[in-house]
């Protein structure tokens, strides 16, 4: 007797255990998620804190996926440098010789500029980072774009602080649990830096775009303030941001607006210093006239 043209689904028991177990796991999905919303309306704080277990936690699984990410990387680099080092031996030579002329010349106006610092009696408050921590990973794609750093709110990290590598910055404090933060990188699309163009020391606003750049706008009108290769800086103006940290360099034009790529890469940084909150001075009342 030949087998039925059509089958009714329920005919394999596994297939039924699969819907069965489908069913189950969106169901419990849907409780969680219902679970989760109300106690994020009706008690923040508990939600809060519970944010900040799997903040932790997924650093832990970040760091290790982060390790096997640099392992692969590594090796691919040495296999790479193997065959290259021949022809960039001669190239580095070249390059050393420069650097030393280079070297010579920045020692002697270093000296001059200590000079003269000396004779105006100029002194420099530059800012002390609260700590340095380690980035354990960050956000590749999407408009939302975050790193995890390996400390919490236990080593004294708080929301607002920012963050810097070697480089330039990084961004800032979003939320912390109490061994890891999430940092707002620069290029997220909710954030906004306060810049100035070095060049012509003209204000402008960065923002993130989401795709990995950033788009600067001026703050003063008319003209083309920018150029390709231009670098911008924070101007601590408002405040969070120390001024004169650099920030990105311009890539393109688009109209009298500039696309720029921050100077700090996330994923390529292994350690980033937590700086405090900057407070702009407040400038003190002009004294009264004498009568």
């Amino acid at each position: 007797m030949a087998a039925p043209r059509h089958r009714r689904r329920g005919f394999s028991r596994r297939v039924q255990y699969g819907l069965f177990a489908g069913y189950v796991i969106a169901v419990a999905g849907i409780v969680l998620g219902a679970g989760l919303l109300l106690l994020s309306r009706l008690d923040p704080r508990a939600f809060g804190t519970l944010r900040g277990i799997v903040i932790d936690a997924g650093a832990v699984v970040s760091g290790v996926g982060r390790s096997g990410v640099n392992a692969v990387r590594d090796a691919g680099e040495a296999v790479s440098d193997y065959f290259m080092a021949g022809s960039e031996n001669a190239a580095l030579r070249s390059q050393l010789a420069a650097q030393r002329r280079a070297q010579i010349a920045a020692k002697a106006v270093a000296a001059e500029n200590a000079r003269l610092k000396a004779l105006v009696r100029l002194q420099e408050n530059l800012p002390r980072p609260i700590l340095s921590a380690r980035l354990v990973g960050s956000t590749p794609t999407g408009q939302r774009r975050f790193a995890t750093l390996s400390a919490g709110l236990a080593a004294g990290v708080k929301p607002g602080m920012t963050v810097r590598s070697p480089e330039g910055l990084v961004g800032r404090i979003y939320e912390g649990g109490l061994f890891a933060s999430r940092v707002l990188l620069l290029t997220d699309g909710e954030m906004a830096v306060p810049v100035r163009i070095v060049r012509t020391g003209n204000p402008a606003i960065a923002t993130g775009q989401g795709d990995g750049t950033m788009e600067i706008r001026g703050l003063i009108s008319g003209g083309r303030p920018f150029r390709r290769g231009d670098l911008v800086v924070t101007s601590g103006t408002g405040g969070i941001f120390f001024p004169n940290v650099p920030v990105a360099v311009v890539l393109r034009l688009r109209g009298d607006r500039a696309i720029a790529r921050p100077l700090a890469d996330p994923a390529r940084a292994d350690f980033a210093a937590v700086y405090p909150v900057y407070q702009a001075p407040i400038a003190d009342p002009p004294a009264p006239p004498r009568p």
